[in-house]
């Protein structure tokens, strides 16, 4: 079939051709020849505006694939598929971090990808790794443990809703807060922390104690996540130090490999933590987060 605009241009060449033999044709037929173009570019304008909603869709895919590994490798507890389903989070928060990039690259932010963009990460970062925890700490465990499998289905959602309140509350705080420093512990982190523990030990825990662990991580992440602790932002300013301290970091990937991500979120929070008591006793050797009075 023949698209309608170009059928209309024919017509119109028609038209313009049977006045040009009238000695009446001017602007109208080069009119017709711009106008040809005009679908075509709203069609590229689209694609454009397409391009950052379908970057955070294929976060949402990476989410969607861990949760369907987590679930078929339920029952099964193989070691390898486990760490699949983390490290997809990981890609899931690669694809996160692209989308806001690509918005600002081609000025095509939206409060639509906005929106896209916040139930993306409580499906990716919040129902993907409580779901991942709960299939890897508690089913295997459940016959013989039916509490720790009940127990641990509480924490998993504790761990869901806490996400929710946390991006929730991010939105309404925008443009209201110190944008150095996060208030509670990001979705992403909380997600990250949590896959750690899969990456760096993707056997299944076999005994009590360690199922309980699990309980506790999700849990504590779950309470820092709707915390008032603030969490230093990437928006630090960047010094000598900051480099040297990427260098270490760097360091130790290659050296600790797997194990290099727990010790990354253990220390993370230790010195976050630490350093908001510090302010709460005065101490001002690092600049408190600025506070934003409502107007």
């Amino acid at each position: 079939m023949i698209d309608f605009s170009i059928r209309r241009f024919y017509a119109n060449f028609l038209q313009d051709a049977f006045l040009f033999g009238r000695g009446k044709i001017g602007i109208p037929f080069l009119y017709h020849c711009q106008n040809l173009n005009t679908p075509r570019q709203q069609r590229l304008q689209r694609a454009k505006f397409a391009l950052p909603s379908s970057v955070t869709l294929l976060s949402i895919a990476c989410g969607f694939a861990s949760i369907v590994i987590s679930v078929d490798n339920a029952h099964y507890g193989f070691a390898q598929d486990y760490r699949l389903a983390a490290f997809l989070l990981v890609l899931a928060g690669i694809f996160d971090a692209l989308d806001g990039f690509v918005a600002r690259a081609t000025g095509t932010s939206s409060e639509f990808g906005v929106q896209l963009d916040s139930i993306a990460d409580v499906m990716n970062f919040g129902c993907a790794p409580a779901v991942l925890l709960y299939c890897y700490g508690f089913v295997q465990m459940g016959p013989a443990d039916p509490t720790l499998l009940r127990i641990g289905g509480i924490a998993a959602f504790f761990f869901v809703a806490c996400g929710a309140l946390r991006l929730a509350r991010f939105n309404v705080n925008v443009g209201r807060t110190d944008p150095k420093y996060f208030v509670g512990m990001p979705i992403t982190a909380g997600a990250a922390c949590v896959a750690s523990v899969v990456v760096a030990w993707p056997q299944f825990p076999d005994t009590k104690l360690e199922g309980y662990l699990v309980v506790a991580l999700l849990f504590v992440v779950g309470s820092l996540m709707v915390s008032t602790i603030r969490f230093p932002s990437s928006k630090q300013k960047k010094s000598a130090a900051a480099l040297v301290l990427l260098a270490v970091n760097v360091g130790l990937l290659v050296w600790l490999r797997a194990y290099y991500f727990v010790l990354f979120f253990v220390v993370y929070i230790a010195v976050t933590v630490a350093l908001n008591l510090a302010w709460r006793s005065g101490w001002k050797g690092i600049a408190p987060p600025q506070v934003f009075n409502d107007d």
